[in-house]
């Protein structure tokens, strides 16, 4: 039985304003294409990098959440490789001073270690039109601030590369480092994997390149490890090469032969000096850190949320933005039913309506008083369902409560003359309670509360039953 050795190379586009060296707007999606580009960005002679200040705070805030070493000095370096995205034919990133390194990441209780972090620019997009005889190059990209996380070979199969990505992601988010949405482009991954049997040395790694969304990662890692021991089983040896995915035949193929740390000609760029970071600076960039996922996940366990839901809530930005609001909100509801609530049936009806918390009209402060309305005892669990469509829609549910007539019936004389009209009605039923099959009663029960408007509260129906069944 082989075994799987996977690291991940991941990519995050930053959330600056400007470009990584120049002042050119870095907010370029959605603009016609070679709208947002300037003399370095194009790279002519006699252009001179600045650097974007606001990125290294960034990539240091990113660092640390990471539980990176972020202190002493960085460097840029020239990588020198010829695509036709790059105008200036070299990429100016982090070679053996990166500003993040040797740090790691709790992932289902196993560490993942992080290798490094670095800065470099993006290059430019190659469009290929369909059937055509050449290539369309789009330069609003090139020159966007990129951070470049690199993990030791820590992962082991397609499930746990997954949740680390999902970490890495909340993280970014949750800081305010990156929008880290792979299907914008803002979050990239590329896959090293080789297989080995247990005691044996590790087996040749291949690079998959340029996954733009979990699933694929996740789906390449499960290719590509098949493959691979197809090839060794049948005595064959696997080449390093560096491998794209094709996402519509859901397998790898290759693109070229891998590149070493030679072929790349690194040197220190000559126009830009290294950078001290120093502890003054490592505390104000720790100073503007927001709550991290697992400080979010702690505090709701704490507030008495399940482990497992706490997890889900951490992990979602926009989910946990809306549960602080929720649960800030006076009185503040029960802190597992309104989780219940939120990732439950809210989540379905945004799901059937093919939309995210962020974009409904669901207010927060409604969803907490719904919940505290059935706390109360005030509406019951099946009127607060029926009404849960309208508060999505941004109604009060107290307002619709008392607008509609809601409120609980608890006058046992209404709920007994519903039981006798139950009762008379399935004479089967309640012979058989009453012969010693007690479960029969939830026969009786839909009808008693159907016959109430599902108002009756459930606990008094099913004590009422009971005492004029004998039970």
């Amino acid at each position: 039985m082989y075994r799987a050795v996977i690291g991940l190379e991941v990519h995050l586009q930053l959330r600056t304003r400007s470009k990584l060296f120049s002042a050119c707007p870095a907010d370029y999606h959605g603009a016609e294409p070679n709208t947002y580009t300037d003399p370095l960005t194009l790279g002519l002679p006699g252009t001179l990098p600045t650097l974007n200040r606001e990125a290294v705070d960034l990539a240091l805030m990113f660092g640390l959440a990471l539980n990176c070493d972020v202190s002493g000095f960085t460097q840029f370096h020239r990588k020198n490789y010829f695509y036709p995205d790059a105008p200036k034919n070299f990429q100016l990133s982090q070679y053996d001073r990166p500003i993040a390194r040797d740090g790691y990441l709790e992932v289902g209780g196993e560490r993942v270690r992080i290798k490094r972090a670095h800065l470099e620019d993006d290059a430019g997009k190659l469009i290929h039109p369909t059937y055509a005889p050449y290539s369309l190059l789009d330069l609003n990209r090139a020159g966007s601030p990129l951070i470049e996380m690199v993990t030791e070979a820590d992962i082991t199969d397609a499930e746990q590369a997954r949740a680390f990505l999902e970490a890495v992601q909340a993280i970014a988010q949750s800081l305010g480092v990156s929008d880290a949405t792979p299907e914008e482009g803002k979050m990239r991954c590329d896959v090293n994997l080789s297989i080995h049997k247990p005691g044996e040395p590790w087996g040749t790694k291949v690079e998959v390149k340029n996954l733009n969304s979990f699933r694929s990662v996740a789906r390449a890692i499960e290719y590509e490890t098949a493959r691979q021991t197809r090839v060794l089983d049948s005595g064959g040896q696997i080449t390093q090469d560096t491998l794209g995915w094709d996402e519509g035949g859901q397998k790898t193929f290759v693109m070229r032969t891998k590149e070493g740390e030679a072929d790349y000609r690194y040197f220190p760029e000559p126009d830009l000096p290294p950078l001290e970071i120093t502890p003054e600076w490592i505390g104000r960039v720790r100073a503007r850190m927001p709550e991290l996922p697992r400080q979010k996940r702690a505090r709701y366990v704490a507030a008495g949320v399940r482990e497992s839901d706490a997890e889900t809530l951490s992990l979602n930005v926009p989910l946990s933005r809306f549960y602080d609001e929720a649960l800030s909100a006076q009185p503040a509801p029960d802190a597992q039913k309104l989780a219940n609530w939120l990732l439950t049936d809210v989540a379905g009806l945004l799901a059937a309506r093919e939309t995210g918390i962020a974009q409904a009209d669901l207010q927060p402060q409604h969803l907490a008083a719904l919940v505290r309305l059935i706390d109360a005892g005030t509406i019951s669990g099946k009127i607060a369902k029926d009404l849960l469509p309208d508060v999505m829609n941004g109604q009060d549910p107290e307002a619709l409560v008392r607008e509609r007539g809601l409120t609980v019936v608890t006058d046992t004389a209404a709920i007994d003359a519903a039981i006798d009209a139950a009762m008379q009605a399935d004479p089967a039923t309640v012979e058989k309670v009453r012969a010693g099959n007690a479960k029969a009663m939830n026969a009786l029960f839909g009808p008693v509360m159907k016959a109430t408007g599902g108002k009756a509260k459930p606990e008094v129906v099913r004590e009422r039953l009971q005492a004029k069944l004998g039970l």
